[in-house]
C-alpha cells in the first residue's frame, strides 16, 4: 500500500527534529524517546487528515488532544507531557525557518495533581534486600544494584547509564548523569560500597562475555548492559517474593523521605536527587498521617 505524501514529509520532519533533540540539545535518550513517541502519534493523526504534521494549526492539535484524553491511562499529567513534546517540535520548526509561529503555545497546559510518592519503611527495605540470594552472580548484582538505588536515590535511567568508571569505591562516591545531561556526585554508604565491591570482584566477572565486552556497570546474563525493563522485572520478582507492595522507583522516594525524616535539609536532598527545582523535592516533605497523630498525642498538651 502506497504511503500518503503527508506521511512521507512528516517522517522527514520528525527525523530532523530527533537530530535536533539528540545532537543540539543533547537531551537524555529517555527524554528523546518520549518526545519522539508523542510526536509520531501526532504525525499519524495528521496523516489521516492528509496534512503534514509540520503544517497543523492550533485547532487541529486541540482535536488531537481531545482524542487522546479518551484513552485509558491518559491523565492530566500525561496530557501535559504530550503538550511539552508538541511545543518542542514546533519550536524547532520555527527556529528552522519552516514556519513563523508555534501553534502549541496557545494550548493550555493542565495543572497536574501533586501526588505523594509511595514510601517504604526502613524495615521493609531491609527485608526486600535481605531476600536476595547473594550466592549467585545475578544475586550479587541485584543486591548491589538495589542497595545503590536506595543508598543514593538514583532514578532507574541513571542506574542503567552507570559505567565502571562511574564508581569511586575508595572515595566513596558515584558520578551520576541525570536529566538534561547534568552530572552530580553522590556519596556511597558503607553497605553500598561493600555490596559493589563484592559484585565487581566476584559477580560481574562471571557475567562478562568475551565477545560482548561492555563498560556498563550492571550486566544481564548475556553480558550486556542491564536494561530498565530488566531492573523492573527483577524488582517485581523481589516484591512478589516478600509480599511487599512496591516499585523500584519507591527506593528513590524512600531515600529522600528517610533523609528528611533524619534531619537533612531540603537543599541538600535536592542536590542529592538531582532536582533542578526545589519545588519538586518538596513533595517529600509530607508527614505520614499516623506519625502526625503520634506527634500530636506525644507533644501537644491536649493530645
Amino acid at each position: 500500500m502506497r504511503e500518503s505524501s503527508a506521511l512521507v514529509t512528516s517522517r522527514d520532519t520528525l527525523e530532523r527534529f530527533e537530530d535536533y533533540l539528540s545532537v543540539e540539545l543533547r537531551l537524555s535518550r529517555q527524554t528523546v524517546e518520549t518526545y519522539m513517541r508523542e510526536c509520531r502519534m501526532l504525525s499519524r493523526f495528521s496523516a489521516v487528515h492528509n496534512v503534514d504534521v509540520a503544517d497543523l494549526d492550533t485547532d487541529m492539535i486541540v482535536t488531537y488532544l481531545v482524542s487522546r484524553r479518551g484513552e485509558n491511562g491518559v491523565d492530566q499529567r500525561t496530557i501535559a507531557k504530550i503538550i511539552s513534546a508538541i511545543r518542542a517540535m514546533y519550536h524547532f520548526l520555527v527556529i528552522d525557518d519552516y514556519r513563523p509561529d508555534n501553534p502549541a503555545l496557545l494550548l493550555e497546559v493542565p495543572r497536574a495533581e501533586q501526588r505523594v510518592p509511595g514510601v517504604l519503611r526502613v524495615e521493609e527495605i531491609d527485608e526486600l534486600l535481605a531476600s536476595i540470594d547473594c550466592s549467585t552472580p545475578r544475586g550479587m548484582r541485584d543486591r548491589a544494584l538495589f542497595e545503590l538505588i536506595y543508598s543514593c536515590g538514583l532514578r532507574i535511567s541513571e542506574a542503567v547509564e552507570l559505567r565502571l568508571n562511574s564508581i569511586y569505591l575508595r572515595e566513596g562516591v558515584v558520578r551520576v548523569r541525570g536529566k538534561g545531561d547534568r552530572e552530580r556526585l553522590v556519596p556511597l554508604g558503607e553497605e553500598a560500597v561493600q555490596r559493589l565491591s563484592d559484585y565487581l570482584e566476584k559477580g560481574r566477572p562471571q557475567l562478562v562475555r568475551t565477545k560482548k565486552r561492555t563498560e556498563s556497570l550492571f550486566l544481564n546474563n548475556r553480558g550486556e548492559g542491564l536494561s530498565r525493563k530488566g531492573m523492573w522485572k527483577r524488582f517485581r520478582e523481589l516484591s512478589g517474593k516478600t509480599g511487599i507492595d512496591a516499585k523500584v522507583h519507591t527506593l528513590r522516594h524512600s531515600f529522600a523521605t528517610h533523609l528528611l525524616e533524619g534531619g537533612a535539609d531540603l537543599r541538600s536532598v535536592q542536590e542529592l536527587l538531582g532536582h533542578q527545582d526545589i519545588s519538586t523535592t518538596q513533595i517529600y516533605t509530607h508527614v505520614d498521617r499516623d506519625a502526625l497523630a503520634e506527634y500530636h498525642k506525644t507533644h501537644h498538651p491536649r493530645g
